[in-house]
């Protein structure tokens, strides 16, 4: 009988048929959504490049010309131990891992 994109198709159809007045409305927020979603995601990648010019690495500048671009930015966090047990779980021996 019918598949599914003749159904879409009809569907899609009839959607537009009964909605036709509220159809402009519903165009005009989605472009204000897109515009101002947009302006947002604009503000927070200045701001990230604004913070990141600030952020240092907790060393004086040595040596490099101002102006190079934004420094890296240092994420601390915990130190992992590398495996040298052989065992595959990062050095810790809980005793499933036989070799």
């Amino acid at each position: 009988m019918f598949g599914l994109s003749e159904f879409a198709i009809i569907l899609i159809v009839v959607i537009a048929l009964l909605a036709a007045k509220k159809l402009p409305g519903l165009a005009r927020s989605a472009g204000k959504s897109a515009r101002i979603l947009k302006a947002e995601a604009r503000a927070v990648r200045e701001a990230d490049e604004g913070r990141g010019d600030d952020r240092g690495t907790g060393a004086a500048d040595s040596g490099g010309a101002q102006g190079d671009g934004p420094r890296p930015r240092v994420i601390r966090g915990e130190t992992v131990k590398r495996d040298t047990t052989g065992t595959g779980t990062g050095g810790v021996d809980d005793g499933t891992h036989r070799v």
